[in-house]
């Protein structure tokens, strides 16, 4: 999901955003009895959580006034320790991104990845879960590191940032597809030899598409070394998520993170992660970068990064 996924952006989203935005008292559509320690999070209506999403499953997805999902499901959880209602309003991602950064919505989910310049316009909450390189590829292929991939056939989502790392890949070609469903179908089909997307997107396709044999394998992120060489290689590095919201609501964020950051010791994270087929050893437990990148940026100088192998 990078969304890291997503290059795109502009006023369009601003505006959609705008649109699905309800207008009223926000004081009316409060709910009753709020506790102070409720209100004190600051949200737009207290007690209510406004929550931007587009529908991505298995990572979200909007069920009535639910929204489902790995992200979902481990929002619903912060919110319920919180005491907030959450109301979903359905939008494109950057839309999402949008409606944080003109706090139109409390926050946005679904794999939004931490970068330096995201966080100038918002705040990232620590990490749900890390999102690790994955690829699609025929079943019995096997493809560990960069090398692997010199000169193969390899297909993404346009506008995901993996279209960058593929087109430095030496004498690979690259096959960009409007949606997933273009990637799998091709790799079937042998006209791709790999496929990058989303993890769960690829473990949700093997159990929902067996005919087309494909399994999940992933990639022996690159060298330091080997993205200095090539910087566009550092897309095929994991990345780290996090839930993003406005740059006012300091205590909100603050409060979500604690939770999260519970989420890994309690047990509640790994469960979650497994309950969408996710391997928690490569969701829950951080590349040594994760920790530099934020650190004396939107962390402290000693914040270490939530694992579930500390």
């Amino acid at each position: 999901m990078t969304r890291t996924r997503s290059l795109a952006g502009g006023l369009s989203a601003m505006l959609l955003m705008l649109a699905v935005t309800a207008c009223g008292s926000d004081e009316d559509d409060a709910p009753k009895n709020v506790s102070a320690k409720t209100a004190a999070l600051g949200t737009l209506t207290p007690g209510v959580i406004k929550v931007a999403v587009q529908p991505y499953a298995p990572y979200t997805s909007v069920e009535g006034e639910r929204i489902v999902g790995l992200d979902g499901d481990i929002l619903t959880y912060v919110a319920g320790k919180l005491g907030l209602e959450i109301e979903p309003q359905v939008t494109d991602f950057a839309g999402m991104l949008a409606g944080v950064q003109s706090r139109r919505v409390d926050i946005t989910i679904g794999g939004v990845a931490w970068s330096a310049d995201r966080q100038k316009q918002g705040l990232f909450t620590d990490p749900p879960y890390y999102s690790p390189p994955a690829m699609a590829v025929r079943s019995g292929k096997t493809y560990k590191t960069v090398d692997d991939l010199k000169g193969l056939e390899l297909g993404t989502v346009e506008g995901y940032v993996w279209v960058k790392s593929i087109q430095a890949v030496p004498d690979a070609k690259l096959h960009a597809y409007p949606d997933a469903n273009g990637v799998f179908d091709d790799l079937g089909a042998g006209r791709v030899d790999v496929g990058f997307l989303d993890p769960l997107i690829i473990i949700a396709a093997q159990k929902e598409r067996p005919d087309l044999k494909i399994s999940t394998e992933y990639l022996t992120p690159p060298t330091a070394a080997e993205v200095e060489a090539e910087p566009d290689y550092q897309y095929f590095q994991p990345y780290q998520t996090g839930f993003y919201l406005p740059k006012k609501a300091t205590e909100l964020e603050k409060a979500i993170s604690a939770e999260i950051d519970a989420m890994y010791q309690n047990g509640e994270m790994e469960k979650l992660v497994k309950k969408y087929g996710g391997d928690p050893g490569q969701f829950l437990e951080p590349a040594a970068d994760v920790a530099t990148a934020r650190r004396g940026v939107d962390r402290p100088q000693d914040w270490t990064p939530p694992s579930i192998g500390q």
